[in-house]
């Protein structure tokens, strides 16, 4: 005979995370794992580039002794509010390095920018050994920038290999003492630093190359665009964003511009000719004894290249990060 049993009460299990807890959590977790992947970076950061800029700024209200102490800042040093400023700005030599420097930036871009496009576009096209073209061409920009200054320093002396050419063929009327002259000297370390950073332009710009579809260059030729339209019409505008880096990158170079100008140049021919805002900033604040006006002047170049930098990315790079973005989202 069977038996009926009656069902005892259900066992139910507790009430589990809500969704919107669940979220939370999530997103808690996600942050501290942002935290610890970004903090050591974060750290070397702060203090190898934040706090060096803030002493400067703190530095450059005083007058200070060539050797002094942080702690010490209120006995060792006088605090004179932006007169360390007021005397750069009003400063011939200053003014003469700004002018050198932004010299050295305007040059680079209106003479590295174009032979790097046109030397691209021909390392583009097929052609027997171009990969040791491409090697060659990038080999200045790997060496130390001391290294290329004092071999240049050697080759441009007027008992060396530059002037020794010239007397050999002929042409030794334009022999000159190229890093003594201060007519030539500066125009000498422009074309150092061209032939020391073009390199690394061409292969920016072949890698902006291929990423053009051929296509497009194929189509064209096929309506009888000739190879001149096609570079003019397809290729450099399409190479645009890569210019606008390269161009960006450029600028703040050319601003920072220091170890080749201080390695290859004399200073007494330096400071007349080839000085710029870095190498003065480092003269007066290291070699002559001033730190806090040196401090000046390193906050100074470091405004005029943050301002650069805002407006280059508000005016030129804003259509290309726009267009890297997606959602609205900034």
């Amino acid at each position: 005979m069977a038996t009926l049993t009656t069902p005892g009460p259900a066992v139910t299990a507790g009430p589990g995370p809500t969704p919107a807890r669940r979220v939370r959590r999530d997103s808690g977790r996600k942050r501290l794992e942002i935290l610890l992947f970004v903090s050591p970076a974060l750290i070397l950061f702060v203090g190898f580039v934040i706090l060096p800029v803030v002493l400067a700024a703190v530095y450059s209200f005083f007058n200070l002794p060539p050797a002094f102490q942080w702690s010490n800042l209120a006995d060792d040093g006088r605090f004179i509010g932006f007169d360390n400023y007021v005397r750069a700005l009003t400063s011939p030599e200053f003014q003469k390095a700004i002018g050198n420097t932004f010299f050295i930036l305007v040059m680079s871009l209106i003479v590295q920018g174009p032979i790097a496009i046109a030397v691209a576009l021909m390392l583009n096209r097929p052609l027997r050994g171009r990969s040791v073209f491409r090697l060659l061409i990038f080999v200045p920009y790997v060496l130390a920038e001391v290294i290329a200054g004092l071999s240049f320093k050697l080759i441009l002396q007027p008992n060396g290999a530059v002037n020794a050419t010239l007397e050999a063929i002929g042409l030794g009327s334009l022999a000159k003492n190229w890093l003594a002259d201060p007519a030539v000297a500066l125009w000498t370390i422009f074309f150092v630093l061209t032939w020391k950073y073009i390199g690394f332009a061409i292969l920016l710009f072949l890698a902006g190359l291929q990423g053009i579809p051929d296509e497009l260059a194929e189509a064209a030729q096929i309506d009888g665009a000739s190879w001149w339209q096609i570079q003019r019409h397809i290729t450099i505008p399409l190479l645009g964003p890569t210019i606008r880096i390269w161009a960006f990158l450029s600028i703040i170079g050319s601003l920072q511009v220091f170890d080749m100008v201080w390695v290859t140049v004399a200073p007494a021919v330096r400071r007349i000719a080839t000085e710029t805002m870095a190498t003065y900033m480092v003269q007066q604040g290291q070699f002559a004894g001033q730190p806090g006006y040196g401090s000046a002047i390193a906050v100074i170049l470091f405004v005029i290249s943050l301002v650069i930098a805002l407006i280059y990315q508000r005016f030129a790079l804003h259509r290309d990060l726009k267009g890297a973005l997606t959602n609205g989202v900034r």
